[in-house]
């Protein structure tokens, strides 16, 4: 079997409002193309355009090429060797950022390539299923009211979920608002919800300390990315302080920069995207690294359907895998794009049965956003 294309598909809403932290109004897909006939998709979460350049770039020289013209004529199933021939002909302008998040695209989509192949899950193929279904937390955008998000948040508690996370939006911004809002979150979700709450990079690490310990008194089960990305001190220091679980990295790409986390940040929880981190190649290594120092691994997956799926695999194929990012975006893109989702029931997300990973795009949808 050959690659015989890479194919990039840029999908877009009509109108995107670039204020708000929402990947689910465009997206990037990547098709990966191969003379036997079978197709793999993958998603990359990164600005599409940006993307878009790294795999369809003409090469320049040895180190300075576009990720297509490296591939064609290759063996999918040499997904190890294909993902290093990708770093180290990117190496003169990437090893981290979109060059990454690319790279990251495609290999989800050679993982799904392979389970088809073989006529197996992506998660077997992995390494192994050691669960077929996964808990899901709801992931919303924090409303402008408090009392909005106690609505959605009992909305979707009644649906069966049973955890729900809050960010961006107002939150970080005012102390008495975050303290009111996560207060009044855990009256109407009740005792026996996980609560998680997205700082979104708004605060400074002893106002983190001081918030986490306000926010201990309401059951908060983690605060996610109350800091900088990359203040490493500060998250320490925080980590090192607060009782409640501090998660972060969805920023981030390539295990080296997870291995800082743990060692520098003392962080809690990684949250490595699968279309930003290096696909799931990558991401089983940042898994691996993370279960050697028992730390958690819950991956950011705030994009359509593809990701989605692509992180049931991973989190199914993980000695210590237990939660998954469900978002509750009513973005078309992430609500239609995949034509079969996978299946939500009582609070998991179910494993797909089916080989690869183990979904299709609905061709009407893609048509209708594609730019």
């Amino acid at each position: 079997m050959k690659i015989t294309d890479v194919e990039v598909i840029y999908l877009r809403l009509p109108d995107v409002d670039a204020t708000k932290c929402d990947g689910t109004q465009d997206t990037l897909m990547v098709r990966v193309h191969t003379d036997e006939g079978i197709s793999g998709i993958g998603e990359i979460d990164s600005a599409p355009a940006v993307a878009r350049a790294v795999i369809e770039a003409q090469a320049s020289h040895s180190i300075a090429n576009g990720l297509k013209e490296l591939l064609i004529g290759e063996d999918p199933f040499e997904v190890e060797r294909l993902w290093d021939k990708m770093y180290q002909g990117s190496l003169y302008y990437g090893r981290s950022g979109p060059a990454l998040h690319a790279m990251s695209g495609i290999d989800i989509a050679l993982w799904d390539i392979i389970g088809q192949a073989t006529g197996r899950s992506a998660a077997q193929m992995l390494g192994g299923v050691y669960r077929d279904k996964v808990k899901a937390y709801a992931s919303l955008l924090m409303p402008d009211t408090i009392a909005e998000a106690a609505s959605l948040a009992e909305r979707y508690v009644k649906l069966g979920y049973k955890a729900v996370k809050f960010g961006w939006g107002p939150l970080g911004k005012d102390e008495k608002f975050d303290v009111e809002a996560v207060r009044t979150l855990r009256k109407a979700i009740g005792d026996d919800i996980d609560l998680m709450v997205d700082i979104g990079h708004a605060w400074d690490a002893q106002q983190a300390i001081r918030m986490a310990k306000r926010f201990e008194e309401h059951n908060v089960y983690w605060i996610e990315e109350p800091l900088p990305p990359d203040d490493h001190p500060g998250y320490a220091a925080l980590a090192d302080a607060a009782d409640i679980y501090i998660a972060a990295g969805e920023q981030e790409s390539g295990r080296r920069a997870y291995e800082r986390l743990v060692r520098d940040a003392h962080l809690d929880i990684l949250q490595p995207d699968l279309g930003r981190c290096g696909g799931l190649t990558e991401g089983k290594k940042i898994a691996y690294m993370a279960y050697d120092h028992n730390k958690k691994v819950v991956p950011h997956a705030f994009k359509t359907g593809i990701l989605v799926a692509a992180s049931v695999h991973y989190v199914a194929s993980m000695p210590h895998g237990f939660l998954l990012e469900y978002t509750m975006s009513e973005s078309p893109l992430a609500r239609h794009l995949v034509a079969d989702p996978v299946r939500f029931e009582n609070g998991y997300v179910h494993l797909p049965d089916r080989p690869g990973l183990g979904i299709g795009i609905d061709p009407a949808v893609q048509a209708r956003y594609q730019v």
